[in-house]
């Protein structure tokens, strides 16, 4: 796993911003849930979006590793989104979202510091 897309960070905030806003009954919770289930699609979309390069052996096997975990998340999306829009009880939900956000970043932050690591063994380190 090399780059991870522009757009990604973004995404996410703007799921977060949708997770946080007012949850009324009513007609309000129905747009709360189209929201949110839309901006879950733009952080799909944007994990799919993410490349991957290290060739070097234990690079490649840590982005094989973050490629199963990417692929991972994206399962958990994937069956989140029916229940964002058809669960009884939003806020379990959007407590699973928020903790999915969460484990995202994890994923994002292993991303970057695999891409840190290649860089550093394409120059060469600081020894």
């Amino acid at each position: 796993m090399g780059a991870v897309t522009p757009g990604l960070a973004g995404a996410m905030r703007a799921l977060d911003a949708a997770l946080d806003a007012p949850r009324r009954e009513g007609p309000a919770l129905g747009n709360w849930r189209w929201v949110v289930r839309r901006r879950m699609a733009v952080v799909r979309d944007a994990l799919v979006g993410e490349t991957s390069s290290p060739d070097d052996g234990w690079l490649a096997a840590r982005g094989g590793s973050a490629f199963r975990e990417r692929n991972t998340l994206l399962a958990r999306l994937g069956s989140l989104g029916p229940r964002v829009l058809e669960s009884a009880d939003p806020e379990a939900v959007r407590l699973e979202a928020k903790r999915l956000l969460v484990d995202i970043g994890r994923h994002v932050q292993r991303l970057h510091d695999l891409a840190y690591d290649d860089v550093e063994i394409e120059l060469g380190g600081s020894e």
